[in-house]
């Protein structure tokens, strides 16, 4: 989170009650600020986003992959046998 702390920006920003209770609790327990504890979990909230991004990317390859292989198939079948 090093890389983070180069650009340190302070906001208002206004939370139920009982999330301000829940972020004071986490805080005392990991011997952090309420700051670092709600930054923590917005890069963990975005490392979830990144990865599921990422593994929707790869799904969507994957298949595209896929068809282009079984539509290429034939004409690489054709191709083998005629160099063969």
């Amino acid at each position: 989170m090093s890389a983070l702390n180069a650009s340190i920006r302070k906001i208002t920003i206004s939370l139920p009650g009982e999330l301000v209770e829940y972020a004071d609790y986490l805080a005392e327990q990991l011997h952090l600020s309420r700051s670092q504890v709600v930054s923590r979990a917005l890069a963990q909230a975005r490392a979830m986003e990144e990865e599921r991004l990422a593994a929707e990317g790869y799904r969507y390859y994957a298949q595209e992959a896929q068809e282009f292989a079984a539509a290429s198939s034939r004409a690489v079948a054709e191709a083998v046998s005629h160099a063969g």
